[in-house]
């Protein structure tokens, strides 16, 4: 017997979280989240992992263990839960955030969801799993304390050790303290922020910031901030409420969230205070606060549609203040920088994070992240959510605190750390991206990405031909044309000499010669895509329509 930890997705990469715990013949799996398309994925809507282990080991999976409800956490369960269903925990907010995806797949009648708080326990297999509350930049948040054959593993999950502005919704330090004293055989831990240093800025202080801001404003306030922020939402709302504003809620993503918070009692907002974006222009500028969403410039977003002047309700003008309350997440600096001028331009003042202080990161700098490893005082550590080089800075860390080199495990997806007399890496299992492009579920591979860059830069060219079937002989064409290579009215001799390179390419193979047809295809392809390199550098996709007829 012995335990494993398998990162399916999340060490290596910012997104796609999913860990395994695997002991005695049952394995339970912690988060199962997507992340978004990387620039050259043109077309995907967003990505999963690969949960090939899952599948093959689907009689072992006795659950599935959520820490928080962001999408990088959240977003590929129901793509888990389609194909094997098992009992998901997780605490209300997160379960609120999943019963909606469920639903909208259709699979919410038949899942299995069980509410948990921090301090309840759940058995699974041979697993004890213990929930202790995090702070985060979305409320109900917990890590995890595991206890195994093995020994007591500790998962954070994304933590901050900065106050909430929300009572109640601190993390847990005397919970993972006690960990501590009782042993802790290995500790997983949050590595997105530690590049910063110190310590992370207060809910309070940002609060203090917008509320200055606000102080300031004499037309409507248009905040962006990401929808699951309902700790800053809260805030806003006393905001608004201490000036006499009125609120309102625009985009599909806040209004869902919104929603959730308030049924559990996460939101509270005065009765009279909430209006209908239809109702904005029934009052005084002065009295108006719209939070929206579409702060990291997203195309079709609420605020990209009121900076480009197509929104049906909000119209930008002179003396609005827009406020983008978050990170610039990494790129989407070129959209979001659209987006700042285009309401610039429209009149608007904007205040976003590179002018003010109005975001504090749900991930812990350095001062919080050494905290966590003096608490526990772990045997082993594993750096974890975040690109190479934050588990590699991570793990230095770790050891600046006087963890054994030997005893800090650098690994990426697929790596299996097994836990028996001692503690060695395995072999690795099967990892990888699936690519979720519409209703389509990983049929989009490298090839079909290539094809789609190399239409997005160089276009196609079409090349219809009619052969009679008995002779061989040309009876239609060869007619050109090209869609997003080159402007044929300007250009026509572009086209009308890749014709002429056609036309050699029929003559040189004699009527009688067996597969004519398809070996003129073959070597037109071959000499157009030669003459379009040598005259215009371009490489476009050649598409053939023959017919023999």
């Amino acid at each position: 017997m012995s335990l494993k930890i398998i990162p399916l997705g999340g060490l290596g990469e910012i997104g796609l979280n999913m860990m395994v715990f695997e002991c005695d013949g049952s394995l339970f799996v912690v988060d199962a989240g997507l992340m978004f398309p990387e620039d050259h994925m043109l077309g995907v809507d967003f990505v999963i992992p690969d949960m090939d282990y899952l599948r093959k080991n689907r009689s072992k999976l006795t659950g599935i263990v959520l820490t928080h409800g962001h999408e990088d956490h959240i977003g590929a369960l129901s793509y888990l839960l389609k194909e094997i269903n098992v009992p998901v925990f997780g605490t209300p907010f997160t379960l609120g955030m999943v019963r909606h995806r469920l639903e909208e797949f259709g699979i919410l009648h038949h899942s299995t969801l069980h509410s948990v708080v921090p301090g309840d326990k759940v058995k699974l297999g041979v697993f004890e799993i213990e929930f202790i509350r995090v702070s985060h930049s979305v409320v109900d948040c917990v890590g995890l304390a595991i206890y195994t054959p093995f020994g007591l593993v500790v998962h954070t999950g994304d933590f901050k050790v900065s106050n909430s502005a929300i009572p109640g919704m601190n993390t847990d330090l005397a919970r993972f303290a006690l960990c501590g004293e009782e042993g802790v055989l290995a500790l997983l831990s949050d590595s997105t922020n530690v590049e910063k240093r110190g310590y992370t800025v207060s809910d309070r202080e940002i609060g203090d910031n917008l509320a200055g801001i606000a102080q300031q404003c004499m037309g409507r306030i248009i905040i962006a901030l990401f929808a699951s922020s309902i700790v800053r939402i809260q805030q806003i709302v006393d905001i608004a409420a201490s000036r006499g504003r009125k609120i309102a809620f625009n985009g599909k993503s806040i209004e869902i969230s919104v929603h959730i918070a308030k049924k559990l009692g996460y939101l509270t907002i005065p009765e009279d205070m909430e209006i209908f974006i239809n109702q904005i222009n029934s009052y005084p500028d002065h009295e108006i606060v719209i939070i929206t969403t579409g702060s990291q410039g997203e195309p079709m977003s609420a605020l990209a549609r009121m900076a480009s002047g197509i929104h049906k309700k909000i119209r930008i003008k002179q003396d609005d203040t827009v406020i983008l309350s978050s990170k610039f997440i990494p790129g989407n600096e070129r959209a979001i920088a659209k987006i700042i001028n285009n309401l610039f331009r429209k009149g608007a003042d904007v205040i976003y994070e590179k002018i003010s202080n109005i975001h504090v990161s749900g991930h812990a700098f350095q001062e919080e992240l050494k905290m966590m490893i003096q608490l526990t005082r772990p045997r082993y550590f594993i750096p974890i959510h975040g690109e190479y080089r934050h588990l590699l800075l991570h793990a230095r860390l770790a050891g600046e605190l006087g963890i054994a080199r030997e005893n800090i495990f650098l690994v990426e997806n697929g790596q299996t750390i097994e836990f028996n007399d001692g503690v060695r890496l395995q072999e690795r299992v099967d990892t990888g991206r699936v690519l979720i492009d519409g209703k389509g579920i990983g049929d989009v591979g490298k090839s079909i990405l290539k094809e789609r860059r190399v239409l997005s830069e160089d276009g196609i060219v079409g090349v219809t031909m009619a052969f009679d079937e008995a002779t061989g002989i040309v009876i239609y064409g060869p007619e050109v044309f090209s869609k997003g290579f080159v402007f044929e009215t300007e250009t026509g001799h572009l086209l009308e000499d890749a014709v002429c390179v056609i036309l050699e390419v029929v003559e040189d193979i004699p009527l009688e010669t067996p597969g004519r047809v398809g070996l003129i295809r073959t070597r037109m392809q071959t000499a157009l895509r030669k003459y379009f390199d040598f005259t215009i550098h371009r490489h476009p996709i050649i598409l053939p329509f023959f017919l023999e007829v």
